[in-house]
C-alpha cells in the first residue's frame, strides 16, 4: 500500500499558511477546518515548515497568551519530513515513529501534492488487516 492509495481516498486539500502569519491565524485555520497541522510556505509556495497543534502548545507555555501574537516562522519545524506519492505506508508509519510526528507532506519535483496524518496510516493499516482477515476467512470456508 503506497501513499497515493490515501491521497485517492481522502483527496490532496492541504491548508498552508505563510510564515510571517501570526500564531493566531494558524490556530484559526487548525480549528474552522478540524485539522492538527499546517504547511507553512513561502511566497512561491515552497515548504518551509510545518506548524503543529504541539508547536502551539509549546509556545504558549512559554509566553502565554501573548504566543498568540508570535509569527510562525518562530514557532514552525523548519526541519521537514516529506514523502512522495510512491512511498510505502510502512515507510510512512516508520518515519512517524523514528521522529515523533503526526503528519507528513506529499512532496514531488517541489510541489505539494497532499498531506497524510497519523489518522490516515493507522486508517489504511486496519482496513488492510480487515481485508486479510475478511480473505482467510474466505480461503477457511472454501476449504
Amino acid at each position: 500500500m503506497l501513499v497515493d492509495d490515501i491521497l485517492q481516498s481522502k483527496g490532496t486539500v492541504v491548508h498552508t499558511i505563510p510564515a510571517y502569519a501570526r500564531l493566531s491565524e494558524a490556530v484559526d485555520i487548525l480549528n474552522a477546518n478540524n485539522i492538527g497541522a499546517v504547511v507553512v510556505t513561502d511566497r512561491s509556495r515552497a515548504v518551509i515548515g510545518i506548524l503543529s497543534e504541539r508547536d502551539i502548545v509549546r509556545q504558549l507555555g512559554v509566553h502565554g497568551a501573548d504566543a498568540l501574537d508570535l509569527e510562525i516562522g518562530d514557532s514552525m519545524s523548519s526541519a521537514v519530513i516529506t514523502c512522495t506519492r510512491s512511498t510505502s505506508v510502512a515507510m510512512l508509519a516508520e518515519r512517524m515513529t523514528e521522529y515523533r510526528i503526526r503528519h507528513i507532506p506529499v512532496i514531488e519535483n517541489g510541489d505539494l501534492l497532499g498531506i497524510v496524518s497519523i489518522g490516515d496510516v493507522v486508517k489504511r493499516k486496519i482496513e488492510e488487516t480487515e481485508q486479510e482477515a475478511d480473505a482467510m476467512r474466505e480461503y477457511i470456508a472454501s476449504v
